[in-house]
């Protein structure tokens, strides 16, 4: 398999829980229920790239971590998933994403990779997943879905201490089509809070569902 993320990256995302990098134009969305989002303009889409820190209290972060790679259980708690699994296109391993739009918009599809390291730092037990968007995957796309091309996501976790977990994401998604950026600004700001909450409900159900498998 190539080498789809260096260990920089790696390392760039895991330093975000010490320190934020905010510069450069990132301004505070919204603040709720313990975390904090930011954006950053992206000028040529007219759209936000976004960064989440904050904590989840009620589950470890090994289980968030072991939670958010579980691409089975995601169909199980994720309301907005159509279809989610990962395959081999011609030698290459890849993820293929449908997510359900409301009507009267199209559904969009992610063909993405992606890959998890849980790293040592000087005695901290740190876990970073990255994604990324493949649009060299040979995934054919389908009709009346709308495939994201630019897609990227990045996850650090680790303890807070006292039973939760130190969260940092960062994310930029460019649905495509003719939807307004105030309704995908909107739809941000609603679901980011909503998939963290759903997250952390998935964590407190996912030994339950590990049973009955």
């Amino acid at each position: 398999m190539s080498l789809r993320f260096t260990d920089e990256e790696f390392q760039s995302a895991w330093k975000e829980l010490d320190e934020p990098q905010l510069e450069g134009g990132w301004e505070l969305f919204v603040e709720t229920m313990g975390v904090k989002i930011y954006r950053l303009y992206d000028k040529e889409t007219g759209l936000y790239e976004y960064k989440v820190y904050g904590v989840l209290t009620t589950c470890t972060p090994e289980l968030c971590a072991d939670v958010y790679m579980d691409l089975t259980y995601r169909k199980d708690w994720d309301g907005y998933v159509k279809e989610l699994y990962e395959k081999d296109f011609d030698g290459q391993s890849a993820i293929y994403w449908e997510v359900k739009y409301p009507f009267p918009l199209s559904n969009r599809d992610y063909v993405y990779v992606r890959e998890r390291k849980d790293l040592d730092v000087d005695g901290r037990k740190i876990w970073v997943i990255l994604a990324k968007s493949s649009p060299e995957t040979p995934c054919p796309e389908k009709s009346g879905v709308l495939r994201v091309k630019d897609y990227k996501q990045s996850v650090s976790l680790e303890s807070d201490g006292a039973g939760g977990t130190k969260l940092f994401m960062n994310y930029f998604d460019n649905p495509g089509g003719n939807i307004p950026t105030w309704l995908v600004n909107w739809a941000a700001k609603k679901g980011v809070p909503g998939f963290l909450t759903d997250m952390q409900k998935a964590c407190s159900n996912y030994k339950n569902y590990c049973q009955k498998k």
